[in-house]
């Protein structure tokens, strides 16, 4: 089959979130054809070039939302009328009671309104694809004053009303900049209605392209989230004020819930993400939970010779960024040196932008006070047994080395999406102790102690135990390499979405018809069968429609050579 992948920052690009999990999905299934429909970061993540493509991934279309481009079209009198139409519909569905405030709308009235978002949404999106000129318009003095009107309206909820100019222009700005997927070209015959199924790599920006191509093209939408892109957005607009928190965070909550609802399948990667869709207002029918896939062979050799590891070293290692809490972890460090004197800490990792690097400042110099440089006489030189090292210096030239450096590992978070490093401490064999926040629990199983966070004291407790038992820490290692092994693999990964594929594709009505030389239908656009050595269809293929749009009738669509097993055999 052919699959449309919308990525957002990520696959193809080098520096891609989630570019990993992407490459590895689509060199895992390569029996599929796979077109990347990819909206960039900016302008830095484009000029660090793409990663090396399979022979699967058979086209590669990109945008770049970051940089506003106007086609240069004048809207006339009646397109000016539908755009403030769809545009005041929109601001009127943000601007409405929340529908989870108590004295707010009931639940047939909320719907009503996701109704009302959805259908300026996609007016908006039709107005973009028959007039043109959607960036200006939405950059325009009508899109201020219809915000503002939807706020000073009846009804609107408080935050709203308390909005200002400077609210209303920062607020109309941001939706500008997250409607931008609608001007895009990719929702023709030739692009996103040629493939047989959208996989939405995230919610956001790509699974709004989904939603587009799923209205102009009938295609079917998977969505997978691995962090739910509402939450992301929760955490990280702590500055703005109500109004503008309030409006773009009705925005984010009525764009999930939309997508959601025409989604096919949604693929949380834990339980965390699950609980937040289902919040969001996902149909339970609709989730099926797919763990992220790793790679295990770097880990092998650490995960098979647990007994090199020094039984005193506790190791961390991560982004070094404040919601990582490594001020609770040094604070309960200097109580497990209290128990066991030789007791030492290794963290590994380079800071997370300005923030990070003044937190990594700030950890250093704690460090520093609450653990003086130790010599072993007066002519020795001192050494401070928590250090900070980067990976890939001499010291830990890999991640392997990380965690073959260390008897137990240890996570300190405050906030946490997928533990993957918790995951690559599991295959290395090693025991862990971690805090009870985002999917810790669900990923660890019963093969590591967690602490609640925040609780140096609960922290030190458990790291002390594990340091006196070491036949405990064994037991729990073994037991958490083969739970690894077990659920978080790539091939496990793989052959979930393989399956998930062919689940939408069964439900869904058929759009594209080709027949084989004996007039039988054939499954999808590009079957999987046409991989397979041997000679399975004729070449000679015509293309029928059943009751799908017109464009299903005006090219035949071409079958795959056939291939004999001699011919496959050289």
């Amino acid at each position: 089959m052919r699959i449309g992948l919308l990525t957002e920052g990520g696959y193809p690009y080098v520096s891609g979130e989630a570019g990993l999990w992407c490459d590895r999905l689509v060199r895992g299934l390569e029996q599929h054809e796979f077109d990347v429909y990819a909206l960039s970061r900016g302008e830095r993540q484009e000029a660090e070039g793409w990663v090396p493509l399979p022979p699967q991934v058979s086209r590669v279309r990109t945008a770049s939302p970051w940089d506003a481009v106007d086609d240069g079209v004048a809207h006339g009198r009646r397109a000016r009328r539908r755009f403030a139409e769809s545009y005041g519909e929109l601001a009127a569905a943000l601007c409405a009671t929340a529908p989870r405030d108590p004295s707010g709308f009931s639940e047939e009235a909320s719907a009503v309104e996701a109704d009302r978002f959805a259908s300026a949404l996609y007016g908006l999106a039709e107005l973009a694809r028959d007039e043109g000129g959607l960036p200006g318009a939405l950059r325009s003095e009508t899109a201020v004053r219809a915000l503002e009107r939807a706020c000073r309206a009846p009804g609107a909820h408080r935050s709203a009303h308390e909005a200002r100019v400077p609210d209303l222009l920062a607020v109309a700005a941001r939706l500008e900049r997250a409607l931008r997927p609608l001007s895009l070209d990719w929702y023709e015959d030739d692009g996103l209605g040629a493939v047989d199924l959208c996989h939405a790599a995230s919610g956001g920006a790509a699974a709004l392209v989904g939603l587009l191509a799923r209205h102009f093209c009938d295609v079917p939408l998977l969505v997978t989230e691995y962090g739910v892109r509402l939450r992301t957005h929760y955490l990280t607009e702590p500055d703005s004020t109500p109004a503008i928190r309030s409006l773009l965070a009705a925005f984010h909550g009525r764009l999930a819930a939309e997508t959601y609802r025409r989604a096919a399948v949604i693929t949380p990667g834990n339980a965390h993400a699950r609980r937040w869709q289902e919040r969001c207002g996902a149909d339970r029918a609709k989730l099926r939970t797919v763990h992220p896939g790793m790679d295990p062979a770097p880990f092998a050799e650490t995960g098979e010779a647990p007994e090199c590891a020094d039984p005193h070293t506790l190791v961390w290692t991560g982004r070094v960024e404040p919601a990582k809490d490594l001020v609770s972890l040094l604070h309960a460090f200097a109580e497990i040196r209290k128990e066991v004197p030789g007791a030492r800490l290794r963290i590994a990792g380079g800071p997370s932008g300005p923030e990070g690097a003044a937190y990594l400042a700030h950890c250093k110099g704690l460090a520093a006070q609450l653990f003086p440089d130790e010599a072993d006489g007066p002519h020795a030189v001192g050494r401070n047994p928590v250090s900070f090292e980067e990976t890939g210096g001499p010291g830990l030239p890999s991640r392997a080395d990380v965690y073959a450096s260390g008897a137990l590992v240890v996570l300190s978070s405050v906030i946490e999406g997928f533990p993957a490093g918790l995951v690559e401490a599991m295959f290395s064999g090693r025991a862990t102790v971690s805090t009870d926040v985002g999917a810790v629990v669900e990923a660890i199983g019963g093969t590591g102690l967690v602490v609640p966070p925040r609780n140096p004291r609960a922290l030190a407790e458990a790291c002390v135990a594990l340091l006196r038992d070491p036949e405990r820490r064994a037991r729990l290692g073994a037991a958490a390499r083969a739970r690894a092994l077990e659920l978080f693999t790539v091939e496990q990964n793989v052959a979930a979405f393989h399956g998930i594929y062919l689940e939408i594709l069964s439900r869904t009505p058929v759009r594209r018809v080709v027949l084989d030389g004996t007039g039988e239908p054939l499954p999808f656009a590009v079957p999987a069968e046409a991989h397979v050595p041997g000679r399975w269809a004729d070449p000679a293929t015509r293309v029928v429609a059943r009751g799908g749009p017109r464009w299903a009738t005006d090219a035949p669509v071409r079958a795959t050579t056939p291939v004999t097993a001699t011919e496959a055999a050289r």
